[in-house]
């Protein structure tokens, strides 16, 4: 039985020590933080109309399958904890110029005749090509990648791909590129685009690999889970408690004794006496742990890209406006939008608030989440990360949230979607306050910007393992959840 302290009690965290406590070992969670959950936070606002409840991180469940696994590991059923909902559509996609929107769904024979219901039969046509070719990439991946380490590019050099996997994944080529090689209607080009932002990247540079993402999402269903995707917080918590984890929270690690090449425990702020630990997984990201918690700073083996952030909206709003549970309003040119978000520090151009961003509106049809008559939106848009740099923005600037906000709302208004006149309470959130809630750096949603190849999860000390978006698989709940069981399988069972 070994003796493992895991750094952070984000759904990566939670999951690892659910596993290894399942498995014989002594477990030992601290958060720095005062609840759990990570960047699966919670808001709640009173009203005189009543409460409101917001997920103010992620606000679907895809690939319910490498949930129901982690319960079943821990001897345990997801059902006997959470309550997956079902979503048709999984999300509306409203383009800009007006015409008919398209609502997604875990059907790809209906989704393929609802394309052609709205945009004819050639994009239908072509949206099925494009699956097809989907479909080899996810599986792939899911064989090869996702549920196995990936400790640098020579492993990913030394995979036995099958010619047809490598030509379907097509090394080299960017989402763009294989969306505008494949889709004629300019509309689905966009959709797909989208996807890059999925794992914090610009899809005119993000590669066409990730055209795993939709075909993960639409093959497999989105899903809602009843009462907040925090509950799924709730859950690993009282999991972990179960079978015997130690979690304290207001504890924050401050190094990582990894002294002779192996880890040896951790530190505490406010305490004297170091932690032993035969074993740390961190749970925080992986610049973090590099640079701020081991005896000397390190650099990172694998690309670094950071994400993209996100400004978030979170509104009350008296009425009901019809929307389904996930929206997004796309703008008329998505290039300015990333060319704003990313920046272009190599020519001189600086990171700034996108002026006409694409605006992603969940409203959430669950009583637990709003007072009767009333609806709670969560809107996020595309955001530079918090800092100074070219490719940052300074969203602690006096006044510059609250602006944004008025703008986000005015984009809203100008594409049919006006509640300004309705709401009864607004709260901002900007990567500012993500970075300051959660410890990610500059507030990036998904640590590293996406790719195959990420911070591995062994890292460089004997017994210091990684996981979370920051580090391999990706970010996003299930890659968080599989990074879990990666690291979970390489150190073993007690016994």
């Amino acid at each position: 039985m070994a003796r493992i302290v895991v750094v952070g009690a984000g759904v990566g965290g939670l999951a690892t020590a659910a596993r290894l406590a399942a498995t014989g070992h002594q477990v030992t969670v601290f958060e720095a933080a005062d609840t759990v959950g990570g960047k699966l936070g919670r808001y709640a606002h009173d009203t005189p109309a009543g409460s409101f409840h917001f997920d103010t991180g992620p606000s679907l469940l895809t690939l319910p399958e490498v949930f129901h696994d982690l319960f079943e590991a821990t001897g345990a059923k997801l059902d006997e904890y959470l309550d997956l909902v079902p979503l048709d559509p999984i999300v509306r996609h409203v383009f800009p110029g007006g015409g008919p929107a398209l609502d997604s769904c875990a059907d790809p024979v209906e989704f393929a005749a609802r394309i052609g219901a709205a945009f004819g039969d050639r994009a239908a046509a072509d949206w099925q090509r494009l699956w097809r070719r989907a479909a080899r990439v996810w599986n792939a991946s899911e064989r090869d990648i996702l549920r196995r380490t990936v400790d640098s590019p020579r492993d990913l050099a030394s995979l036995a791909w099958r010619v047809g996997d490598l030509a379907a994944i097509a090394p080299g080529r960017t989402l763009r590129g294989l969306g505008r090689r494949h889709l004629s209607d300019p509309r689905l080009r966009m959709l797909l685009d989208r996807y890059a932002t999925y794992t914090g990247a610009d899809p005119r540079r993000a590669p066409a690999a990730l055209v795993a993402v939709p075909y993960a999402e639409l093959a497999f269903g989105g899903w809602y889970l009843r009462g907040g995707l925090g509950t799924l917080a709730d859950a690993l918590l009282t999991r972990c408690l179960d079978l015997g984890v130690v979690v304290q929270t207001g504890a924050r690690v401050t190094r990582i004794d990894a002294t002779g090449g192996r880890v040896h425990g951790v530190r505490l702020a406010g305490v004297t006496a170091p932690v032993p630990a035969d074993v740390v997984v961190a749970n925080v990201d992986a610049i973090t742990v590099y640079r701020d918690l081991l005896p000397r700073p390190r650099r990172l083996a694998a690309l670094t890209d950071r994400s993209l952030a996100g400004f978030v909206l979170l509104l009350g709003v008296s009425g009901s406006t019809g929307l389904a549970h996930h929206n997004v309003f796309f703008p008329r040119d998505y290039d300015a939008e990333f060319d704003a978000v990313f920046g272009d520090p190599g020519r001189g151009v600086r990171a700034r608030p996108a002026v006409d961003p694409t605006v992603f509106v969940t409203v959430a049809d669950d009583p637990m989440a709003r007072p009767a008559g009333h609806e709670a939106w969560f809107v996020l848009v595309n955001a530079a990360r918090q800092g100074i740099a070219a490719g940052a923005v300074d969203w602690r600037r006096p006044g510059l949230a609250d602006a944004y906000a008025d703008r986000i709302l005015e984009v809203l208004a100008e594409r049919g979607v006006d509640v300004r006149d309705r709401l009864l309470f607004r709260e901002v959130r900007t990567p500012a306050d993500l970075d300051a809630a959660t410890g990610a750096p500059g507030g990036s949603i998904y640590g590293t910007a996406g790719g195959l190849l990420r911070p591995a999860n062994r890292g460089p000390a004997h017994g210091l393992w990684l996981v979370g978006g920051s580090s391999h698989p990706g970010g996003g709940l299930p890659m968080v959840t599989l990074s879990a069981q990666i690291v979970a399988d390489e150190i073993g069972p007690a016994w």
